[in-house]
């Protein structure tokens, strides 16, 4: 069976490796068929508390890793050796033409 994998905010960072998400979700009211909001928090695993208040986060399924964490924060995209680090040698790359042509 497939891990499921849900989306929402960090409400809480104070844990140790550990972070509160809020996920919302929406559905239609049976009798009054007006869009209904509901909230739920899961308590995650984050183990290098890279996670702070108000990011967006997404977590997915995981066993048990104590008595209220059976998520798991997903890794930031730039974590493992995403735009940032390229970002960088671009720029360098386009600051050494420039300073071969005053030469």
């Amino acid at each position: 069976m497939p891990k499921r994998i849900l989306e929402g905010v960090v409400v809480s960072d104070k844990g140790d490796k550990t972070v509160v998400v809020r996920v919302e979700r929406t559905f239609l009211h049976p009798v009054l068929k007006k869009t209904v909001r509901r909230s739920k928090k899961y308590h995650a695993h984050d183990e290098a508390n890279a996670f702070h208040e108000g990011e967006m986060v997404r977590i997915v399924e995981c066993a048990p890793k104590s008595k209220l964490k059976t998520w798991e924060v997903m890794p930031k995209a730039g974590a493992e050796g995403g735009a940032e680090p390229r970002a960088r040698s671009t720029r360098a790359k386009k600051a050494a033409p420039a300073a071969e042509a005053s030469a």
